[in-house]
């Protein structure tokens, strides 16, 4: 009998003590679903090749736009810390698709600031208009780049304009009546530059008196036989839209021949390795180009203020729109109703008069913003304003 008692009073105390477990078990909550507390950026540029400068100023630009604001922005409501993740594109198409499909797919970032070359950004843009990724491209000129959809922006003026831009200079300010163009027919800036220069400087009335497209920058080094052409031809300017280094050969190579014309281009001359490169023969080239330094209005003081003491140098005109599509982002994510890409495309879309380091932005039907552009000549050895054309 007393081991029965026993029996029974350990059964009791079993049972009490499962009993006591299930309701201790009953008062534990689940844990709660994790909450995103991060949102991946994008940022495609030339980080290596033979417009690398363009790469290092476009990612000095985004990253002191985003260190101004801490890393940090708000979207409605709550706080996100901005991660930024760069991809080089290397100049290449074929490189820039890889680097926008790994930031999509591998990397699930929220937008892309990118890129800096048309026919990058050319092939780039499917990609995010086929995720739904909004993309803002920071220098890409070519109008094509943002006809590919409504998730496609950018902060720079596009080729038509600059064509326009600077055949108005060349038969308006120089008041000369003969025009010579050189470019790059591979690319789809430079061969878009000079389509519209063609057309604008003939229906201003001036004649285009020779026309020479060569084969890829990388492929060529020896303009000389395009040169020789232009020179029989005797034109008064040349329009070489090319990069830098391109430009820089071609105005060394117009002065051994003789050449006397004067060279104008585009906002690919703006690097200082056009200097570094060309030296005294880069002298008196004239270009159209996005902002100037030299600008008196507070926000390009403040701006240059701030990235001279962050880098040590002046900033071009490439670290300034990679600052400036930094700033049509952060503004649009301020006021984005949700961390997500289709609340974010929304927002850059609604923007008006946004004022930016390059000018006022406001969209229009195409994306592309409103804006005005500087004439520069170098000088020498460096880049002088001259004058700034409205649209």
């Amino acid at each position: 009998m007393r081991y029965l008692s026993i029996v029974i009073i350990l059964s009791l105390a079993f049972m009490i003590s499962c009993g006591e477990q299930k309701v201790e078990q009953k008062e534990v909550s689940k844990p709660e679903a994790k909450q995103e507390t991060e949102v991946s950026i994008g940022i495609v540029s030339p980080l290596t090749g033979q417009t690398a400068t363009f790469g290092k100023s476009t990612k000095d630009g985004v990253t002191l736009a985003f260190e101004e604001i801490g890393n940090k922005i708000t979207i409605a409501g709550k706080e996100y810390k901005v991660n930024l993740i760069y991809a080089d594109d290397q100049g290449m198409p074929e490189s820039a698709s890889s680097a926008y499909r790994k930031l999509i797919t591998h990397d699930k970032v929220k937008a892309i600031i990118g890129t800096v070359q048309s026919n990058c950004s050319l092939a780039g843009a499917p990609l995010a208009q086929q995720h739904k990724i909004p993309m803002i491209s920071t220098a890409s000129t070519n109008p094509k780049v943002t006809q590919t959809g409504d998730y496609i922006f950018r902060a720079c003026f596009i080729d038509p304009f600059q064509g326009k831009v600077m055949a108005k200079y060349a038969f308006d300010n120089l008041k000369v009546k003969t025009a010579a163009v050189i470019f790059d027919n591979a690319n789809d800036y430079s061969k878009g530059l000079a389509e519209v220069f063609k057309k604008s400087f003939e229906d201003l009335g001036g004649k285009v008196v020779s026309y020479q497209p060569f084969p890829g920058e990388d492929k060529t080094k020896d303009f000389s036989p395009l040169l020789t052409q232009i020179k029989t031809a005797k034109p008064e300017v040349i329009f070489a839209p090319c990069y830098y280094q391109a430009a820089a050969q071609i105005a060394i190579q117009s002065k051994k021949l003789g050449i006397k014309a004067t060279i104008l281009g585009g906002d690919g001359f703006d690097s200082p390795k056009l200097v570094e490169v060309g030296k005294q023969d880069v002298e008196g080239l004239t270009f159209s180009n996005h902002y100037s330094k030299d600008d008196p209005s507070p926000i390009v003081k403040q701006f240059v203020s701030a990235f001279i003491k962050k880098y040590n140098e002046a900033p071009d005109a490439l670290a300034v729109l990679g600052y400036d599509a930094a700033k049509i982002l952060i503004e649009a994510m301020k006021k984005a109703d949700a961390p997500t890409s289709e609340a974010i495309r929304k927002a850059i879309a609604e923007i008006k008069n946004l004022q930016v380091v390059s000018g006022n932005i406001t969209f229009d039907a195409e994306r592309n913003p409103i804006k005005s552009a500087a004439i520069l000549q170098i000088k020498d050895g460096k880049q002088v304003y001259v004058t700034t054309v409205n649209p």
